[in-house]
């Protein structure tokens, strides 16, 4: 099947009376070599510096979906900010599989720049902090940075000041803990004579960091990182220094890169390319990982870039811009075991421009198993700012002969403020992609012993389907999904289920929702593998993205199906309200009824917590039957905490301890509203029983967010 589909365009197809029109000029190419295997993928670019702000905060979801390799967060109990300390949000970043957690040490000092006390001071400041790393669970995933832009804090223009500052404070931690892992020198930019003369000390010393970083965040990145890598590294050969691990712990511009697909691409490319780590600049507000996330669960344009690059698999290879240092860049990777290959690219001048491009891609020889026509989607994302993405939006659809080794996909109109993904696999497309809320298996993330094989079944959807489930308890396929809002939707599963060896007829898989196990799915057989069949269950999903997996579960062959795609469609369902200043409920303490025209009926309940009895009591929460319930909470929290005095916005995510029925009560972060009159929602789960229940709002330390009121909803409706 060929098709071509441009978003908001429709194809004229002209009939012998057409006038002849002139050849199309070539635009410029950015050139893709199948045949170069550049090495295994880093992921390195998808850092964070404060990208997390508390427990929850984001999402694990959000996280996990980028497949995140470093975050850089501040010092144990430090009070350059109200949030982001590395102790505390280490099990998070560990659930959702990051790698290195960098502490910033000098964050332990209120002001910005950081108050200088004498090194005596801050050596003190540097046992207390090591020795709290070295008794958290999660130690070995910790790197210490000493210093944070030295070349500009405390040692500006003193730089054998810095040189003997360095070697007292390495020191003092490999003295607490021997086993550290220590990073610097971590300039704010790249300074060629000044690394050389670090080094060269460091190395004369034993005091050699076990992680080179340094920051950029100027222009001259775009046209300027591939000298300032090879510079460095020509620096550790010229001392004879085995290579270190780069991670440059501060990207992007002050303005204008954050959140931009355009923009952000670039410099993912770029690091991509050099296999370094490298982490989004903190520029705004904690825990939104650096404007990739709006209200703690929805992706704004930028997320969805990086998304991408977490699904890359297999290995990367060369891709040459137009022009080396030029806007326009693009990374790829080929999967042999997938049949897949896959380019990230996009970047201009300006972001307002509109641009065209050719992608070319040549030696398809080194991927024999792609064949001889294959089949190209191209998908776009655009900038939105800080409000929420829609997501992904397929703009390009169209089968190719490989000619002379090679393929050329001409896209016009391009938009400058986007990225773009472009998939390559076999020709084997039976029908479009689809519409927005259909999510194909073949190009969705597989686990285990998932895959994609392109054989001779027939009856699919798109270009193909996942397996691999048959005599297996580990293969999964997880959609990344957008839901518009708080709600219940259908989620339509299409399988088959043929004749399997030792396999019974009806078969199973097991729901994961957001990382939790949600049901069972019965799947009834199909009369054979070219019969595909749809089961829809009801759920309830939160507002923004959510990670649907469908895993095989048993050590049997009950889970022996292959999927063709998840359709999610809003639907309805029981949501039951609460409103917090019913006088049904129970509040204690200095809990009190306040007006806000902005909240539901216009009260709220706030001074929940700050002691024991300040509590707020939700009585008579009825459930149907017992089971697991969706909780969402409709909440405002504006709290602007201390901290540096300087472009951040300190803000403070408070925390309410909500318990169920008198039982052990769970923290819930709140991500923060950004304003007492904006009432945004967050979604707990809670075990209810059948018949009435109480819900509990407390805190005994801190003032937790005012409550407008809470809905109850079945997790599966």
């Amino acid at each position: 099947m060929t098709s071509l589909r441009l978003l908001g365009v429709t194809t004229i197809v002209c009939t012998l009376l057409c006038a002849a029109v002139p050849a199309r000029a070539a635009s410029p190419a950015l050139v893709v070599d199948l045949a170069t295997d550049t090495g295994p993928l880093k992921y390195g670019a998808t850092g964070f510096l404060y990208g997390l702000g508390n427990d929850g905060i984001p999402t694990d979801t959000m996280l996990a979906a980028l497949k995140p390799q470093v975050t850089a967060q501040k010092a144990p109990d430090g009070l350059q900010h109200p949030n982001g300390d590395a102790l505390q949000v280490a099990p998070m970043f560990k659930r959702a599989g990051g790698r290195d957690i960098q502490v910033y040490m000098q964050d332990i000092y209120r002001e910005w720049p950081y108050e200088n006390l004498g090194i005596d001071d801050y050596l003190a400041k540097v046992d207390t902090m090591a020795r709290k790393i070295v008794a958290d669970p999660y130690r070995t995933s910790y790197v210490y940075v000493p210093f944070n832009e030295p070349d500009q804090i405390w040692y500006q223009g003193n730089l054998n000041g810095l040189l003997d500052a360095w070697k007292r404070v390495y020191q003092k931690i490999r003295s607490i803990d021997p086993a550290a892992r220590i990073a610097g020198p971590n300039f704010a930019s790249y300074r060629a004579a000044d690394y050389r003369t670090f080094f060269t000390y460091a190395k004369t010393n034993n005091v050699l960091p076990d992680v080179t970083t340094w920051h950029e965040l100027g222009n001259d990145f775009f046209t300027s990182w591939y000298d300032h890598h090879a510079d460095y590294r020509a620096i550790e050969t010229s001392l004879g220094i085995s290579p270190r691990p780069i991670a440059i712990n501060e990207y992007a511009r002050f303005s204008g890169d954050l959140g931009v697909p355009g923009n952000l691409v670039q410099y993912v490319t770029r690091f991509e390319n050099s296999k370094v780590d490298a982490c989004l600049a903190y520029w705004t507000t904690a825990g939104a990982l650096n404007d990739l996330v709006t209200r703690n669960s929805q992706a704004t344009g930028g997320w969805w870039l990086y998304k991408w690059y977490g699904e890359l698999s297999g290995h990367t290879v060369t891709v040459t811009p137009p022009t080396r240092n030029g806007s326009l860049q693009g990374l790829a990777a080929l999967d042999p075991a997938r049949k897949q290959a896959r380019v990230i690219f996009g970047g201009s001048l300006n972001v307002t421009d509109t641009y065209s491009t050719d992608v070319v891609v040549k030696n398809m020889g080194a991927a024999s198993y792609l064949g001889g026509s294959v089949h190209v989607t191209v998908w776009g994302v655009n900038s939105t700012g800080l409000n929420a993405s829609p997501g992904p939006a397929l703009i390009h659809e169209g089968d190719y002969t490989v000619s002379g080794g090679q393929i050329t996909v001409p896209l016009t109109g391009l938009n400058g403020a986007a990225a773009y993904q472009l998939i390559v696999t076999p020709n084997t497309d039976l029908t479009p992609a689809g519409p927005a809320t259909r999510y194909q298996a073949e190009y969705a993330a597989l686990g285990g012993t998932a895959r994609v094989t392109y054989g001779p079944n027939t009856g699919y959807s798109g270009t193909s389907f996942s397996e691999g489930y048959g005599g297996s308890s580990t293969a999964a396929t997880t959609f990344v999904v957008t839901a518009p809002g708080d709600g219940y939707y259908n989620l339509g599963l299409r399988y088959s289920a043929g004749p399997y060896t030792g396999a019974p007829q009806n078969r199973a898989a097991r729901l994961v929702l957001n990382g939790s196990a949600l049901t069972d799915l019965t799947l009834p057989g199909t009369a054979d593998w070219n019969t595909w069949n749809t089961v829809t269950t009801k759920v309830f999903l939160q507002a923004g993205v959510n990670r649907i997996g469908v895993h095989a579960f048993t050590t049997d062959d009950r889970d022996a199906v292959n999927l063709d795609y998840l359709d999610v469609t809003a639907t309805t369902g029981t949501i039951t309200a609460y409103e917090a200043e019913s006088g049904a409920n129970v509040r204690g303490g200095t809990a009190v009824i306040g007006a806000n025209s902005a909240a539901s009926g216009g009260s709220y309940v706030g001074y929940i917590g700050k002691g024991a009895a300040n509590i707020l009591r939700f009585t008579g929460v009825n459930a149907p039957a017992a089971g697991r319930y969706r909780v969402v909470i409709t909440y405002a929290n504006g709290e602007l905490g201390e901290g540096a005095t300087n472009y951040n916005s300190n803000i403070v995510d408070r925390y309410a301890d909500v318990s169920v029925n008198g039982g052990a009560a769970t923290r819930v972060y709140f991500r923060n509203t950004l304003g007492w009159s904006n009432f945004r929602t967050t979604v707990m789960t809670a075990d209810l029983r059948a018949g009435a229940n109480t819900i509990e709002f407390g805190n005994t330390t801190a003032y937790g967010p005012d409550v407008d009121r809470i809905q109850i909803a079945a997790a599966l409706g």
